[in-house]
């Protein structure tokens, strides 16, 4: 495994096996908190992993034992001018939209604190994998703003209108049991395995065709909120971008000579 640092708070995994990367929050002593410094340095990592063509999945993990992220860092904003936070708003932003961009699908191993962006980070993963001790909400309107990560757009889209605003509106926070029930999460662990069973999650999902993946996702995203009749006009785009490459080529063979496929990525 290998290892790249997008400045002081972030680090890049690429695994030696299985085409999976890792994003790292690594600012323990804040617990993640997502200053301009580390913003930026997501956005950073981000733009490098969409631009490798051997990554298949990425994993966002924490390095700190008790939290996630527990989202903006308000000591910082606390000696913001006006001016300070509307500089900020384009780099805070390039952070979220980063990992929602991503072309390849995207793992978040959650444990402990999942809090406002923080939780937003994890929203705007495909997949949420967390163990037993999380605990995650958008508390903002607790501090007088709204959640500005997608959380007012992910979080409806993964449960419903309803249960969205009830949440958002509460600010309250929401333990493990209670997510897995309400779907704010996707896979309950035991405590402690939310990094391992997302890279396991990870290292299955890479074993597929990489041209398949992208495209999977790109009509997955595309089609959110259009009706039928417009998604499935994405889904035709999408299915014709592999239909004639040579990872369709390869998978076809592979299956009739009973063999694992290699995948050109093509």
């Amino acid at each position: 495994m290998s290892e790249e640092r997008f400045g002081e708070f972030v680090a890049v995994r690429r695994h030696e096996q299985g085409h999976v990367a890792e994003l790292v929050l690594d600012r323990p002593k804040a617990m993640n908190a997502v200053s301009t410094e580390m913003a930026r340095s997501i956005a950073g990592a981000c733009a490098a992993l969409g631009e490798d063509r051997e990554v298949r999945a990425v994993v966002l993990t924490s390095t700190h034992e008790r939290a996630f992220c527990v989202g903006a860092d308000l000591k910082e904003r606390n000696s913001f001018s006006d001016a300070d936070l509307l500089r900020q708003r384009p780099v805070t932003r390039g952070a979220y939209t980063g990992v929602l961009e991503l072309p390849v699908p995207t793992v978040a191993a959650v444990h402990g604190f999942a809090l406002g962006g923080g939780f937003e980070l994890a929203l705007a993963c495909d997949v949420i994998v967390a163990d037993r001790t999380a605990v995650v909400g958008l508390p903002e309107v607790s501090v007088g703003v709204i959640p500005g990560g997608g959380g007012t757009q992910l979080l409806p889209r993964r449960v419903g209108a309803a249960r969205a605003a009830e949440l958002i509106f509460s600010a309250r926070r929401v333990e493990a049991a209670e997510a897995g029930e309400l779907g704010l999460v996707d896979q309950l662990v035991d405590e402690g395995r939310d990094r391992e069973a997302a890279l396991a999650l990870a290292a299955r999902i890479a074993g597929n065709s990489p041209v398949g993946l992208r495209a999977a996702k790109r009509a997955l995203r595309l089609g959110q909120g259009l009706d039928l009749r417009a998604g499935l006009e994405v889904e035709d785009a999408a299915w014709r971008a592999t239909a004639f490459s040579g990872d369709r080529a390869e998978g076809v063979a592979a299956f009739n000579e009973r063999r694992k496929p290699q995948w050109p990525g093509e």
